[in-house]
């Protein structure tokens, strides 16, 4: 036991405690770094997916000015619109 005394002491002891709230307890820990990179990650494939879909609906917003055809098939089949000489059945 005389080497625990010889190699620690209060000063020692009282950095080894602060270096653990620094890595575990403050609110700039480690942990809490972890988390966040974590968050960040989450949130970088949210942004690529919502930047895929905002493409898909530029894309066809473009074609709808362009194609009437498409834009004819849009409104049959989202609103349901039909000609005058036709009957339309919805199924669920």
């Amino acid at each position: 036991m005389k080497w625990i005394r010889r190699y620690v002491s209060l000063p020692l002891l009282a950095v080894m405690a602060f270096m653990a709230y620094l890595l575990f307890f403050n609110e700039h820990s480690m942990m809490a770094d972890m988390e966040y990179a974590r968050q960040e990650r989450e949130l970088l494939s949210r942004i690529s997916e919502y930047e895929d879909t905002l493409l898909h609906y530029q894309r066809l917003n473009a074609k709808l000015d362009t194609d009437p055809a498409e834009l004819e098939k849009i409104v049959r089949e989202h609103y349901h619109m039909q000609r005058p000489s036709e009957d339309v059945y919805i199924f669920d």
